[in-house]
């Protein structure tokens, strides 16, 4: 091993130990080498985009719009209450929070780093009422705050480039660090949507939105009727092995097998 590498070997255990840290609520370590307030950044100019190119759905007068909106509110209150109260508002210092409703078939929604979230009309059969759009909508505000798409930038940082190469994009916020960004949030239009989670993104997502929605007044036992009308809305589907996604009989499991711990921070609206 030269010098060269010895360095660049150095550089990177370096920035992976300072850069560890926890996951709200699952606890599970993680490698963030990006600062939030880049990722915000970038993350608001690319969701300005998407809705200048995207019809939304008017909040005035409309009603599913101005569920999105409620919901998402109650939600995005619900967390600040959490994080604040076990010493990470720090965290969320980044997050403007937004909720809009696209007019688009696609059963989708999405929520970006900094809180920027969207809905599509496609869900809403789906979702059905609050309870749906609140199982949904913890699940995308999970991913926000638990930095996944940041840990998921940092994994292609790291892959991508090395050692001195990774200090030098950091630092100097160079080519890489947007080529990243948006491989990681591809908002173009053959999806529409953000690529994509790992499957241990997605079950973690599942975990902690099944307790923002608690936290928020939405009884979490409504998350298992949601994901059963996905699982009957048809259409084969691949093995749990080969897509990034779980299988629905694996995600409604481990949805109730949560459900005890998340019921603890349930309290019925008066």
């Amino acid at each position: 091993m030269n010098k060269i590498i010895k360095i660049a070997f150095s550089i990177v255990i370096l920035l992976t130990v300072e850069s560890c840290s926890k996951v709200p609520l699952s606890g599970r370590r993680q490698i963030n080498l990006l600062p939030e307030s880049e990722i915000s950044n970038m993350a608001t100019s690319e969701y300005r985009t998407f809705l200048s190119s995207n019809k939304v759905v008017a909040i005035s007068g409309n009603k599913d719009a101005e569920m999105v909106q409620r919901v998402g509110a109650k939600i995005a209150t619900a967390v600040t209450k959490f994080m604040t109260e076990h010493g990470q508002k720090a965290a969320l210092k980044n997050y403007k929070w937004e909720f809009n409703l696209v007019q688009n078939n696609e059963v989708n929604a999405w929520c970006m780093p900094g809180g920027k979230v969207v809905f599509y009309t496609g869900i809403l059969p789906f979702t059905q009422d609050e309870n749906g759009i609140a199982t949904v909508m913890g699940h995308e505000v999970a991913h926000a705050i638990a930095k996944h798409g940041n840990e998921r930038m940092s994994q292609g940082l790291l892959t991508q480039l090395g050692g001195v190469a990774l200090t030098v994009a950091l630092s100097e916020k160079s080519n890489e660090t947007r080529s990243i960004f948006n491989t990681a949030y591809n908002l173009g239009a053959q999806y529409g949507a953000i690529l994509p989670f790992s499957r241990i993104h997605e079950l973690e997502a599942d975990k902690m939105g099944l307790h923002f929605m608690a936290m928020a007044g939405y009884d979490p036992n409504n998350a298992v009727a949601f994901w059963e009308r996905m699982k009957q809305s048809g259409g084969q589907k691949p093995p749990t092995f080969m897509s990034t996604h779980p299988s629905d009989d694996q995600r409604i499991a481990q949805i109730k097998a949560n459900l005890p711990e998340a019921l603890k921070n349930y309290k019925k609206p008066n």
